[in-house]
């Protein structure tokens, strides 16, 4: 009989279980159509049956499944049991953002003299690299080594020169690593053949009771950044960076997210929806991984840590989802889940005193983010 030759990947994938051990596996399995094309959903899944689930549909981390306090696994992740409920909804749930993500003033900005015209599909603004953004893109997606216990996927997309308004061909790889000891961590990877700006997070919602809780406001949040971005009426950063002490922003000592949420109203300036919507800073320039919030859920046990090598963190509290719709099973109504979108600031492009997001031609983008799951008993 004539052997045909198959790559490592490609046989574990077509057996649909593997990994480094045999104790971690990857699965991969059909997950529907987006304009004609067939996106999967692939489970990597590690010894203790915690898993991850990702989709080369927008990158999406559809599922993360962890245990609580009792060894209990359920979904701390919002999402659709389809790729159809991302089409139809806007909540970015779990999905790879850019170009830019947050926002852009107008959908505007200057480069090397020359200004650039993007779409403002946020009232006057521009967000999350328009309504096309890398989270309605279909990646090229494959299984690559990782350390014994841990299965990885590698991400690849190439965004043509002028798409969504931007200049420059960028090639981006994003890497997903599920480990042994229940950590998601994201790599990312970005080269340009024209000055461009850039601004890559993941947008998970997350909530750690795993469904049991309708909001998150009694999960118990810290956040390592003594300033935040200031923003006017349109969520534009003024260029100011206040300072959290002593004010309902404070997070550098562990308090519900609900504590002081409902002194926002309308938000500060009466546009946050009535919840958290801001970057704070975590320090001036990118730089080595560090923690940059902790959260724990006093139900369930479970915590999360994010870890960052980014100047900034987004905490979002589902302000303005609105229960019109269901995410595999539940209503997504108002503050059911948060964001923690590791990031370079708002605007940034329009404010030469914010950590640059311009990146040239021989340079490479890296930035590494870690989403560490654990029990508090």
């Amino acid at each position: 009989m004539k052997k045909i030759p198959i790559s490592f990947a490609a046989f574990c994938l077509l057996l649909s279980s593997c990994g480094n051990s045999e104790t971690a596996s990857l699965k991969k399995e059909a997950w529907g159509n987006v304009n004609g094309q067939e996106v999967h959903l692939y489970t990597l899944t590690n010894a203790s049956g915690a898993y991850v689930k990702i989709s080369n549909f927008g990158g999406v981390v559809q599922a993360i499944g962890v245990p609580d306090s009792k060894g209990e696994i359920a979904d701390v992740a919002l999402g659709f049991d389809t790729p159809q409920g991302y089409i139809n909804y806007g909540p970015y749930f779990g999905t790879l953002i850019g170009r830019y993500g947050n926002r852009i003033a107008k959908g505007k900005f200057t480069l090397n003299g020359n200004e650039y015209t993007l779409a403002t599909n946020n009232g006057v603004n521009h967000l999350h690299g328009g309504p096309t953004g890398f989270h309605d893109r279909i990646w090229k997606i494959e299984q690559i080594p990782a350390e014994k216990g841990n299965t990885a996927l590698k991400l690849t997309y190439t965004s043509a020169d002028g798409e969504e308004g931007y200049p420059g061909t960028l090639k981006v790889a994003v890497v997903y690593t599920w480990t042994k000891d229940n950590q998601l961590k994201i790599e990312y990877e970005a080269e340009t053949d024209k000055p461009t700006v850039l601004n890559l997070t993941n947008h998970s919602y997350f909530n750690l009771s795993g469904g049991k809780d309708k909001t998150i406001l009694g999960e118990i949040m810290t956040i390592h950044a003594s300033r935040y971005t200031a923003v006017d009426e349109t969520l534009i950063p003024t260029g100011e960076l206040p300072e959290v002490a002593g004010t309902m922003m404070d997070f550098t000592s562990p308090k519900a997210i609900g504590r002081d949420i409902g002194e926002l109203g309308g938000g500060l300036d009466g546009v946050h929806g009535g919840g958290y919507d801001h970057n704070f800073v975590l320090r001036d320039k990118p730089g080595e991984l560090i923690t940059a919030a902790f959260v724990y859920n006093p139900v369930s046990g479970r915590t999360l840590e994010t870890l960052t090598t980014e100047p900034g963190i987004q905490f979002y509290t589902g302000n303005f989802l609105d229960g019109s719709f269901e995410g595999k099973g539940v209503v997504i109504g108002k503050h059911v889940g948060y964001c923690l979108e590791t990031q370079h600031f708002p605007d940034s492009p329009n404010h030469p005193s914010f950590p640059s997001t311009t990146l040239l031609p021989g340079q490479k983008f890296q930035s590494t983010t870690i989403y560490k799951f654990g029990v508090r008993k």
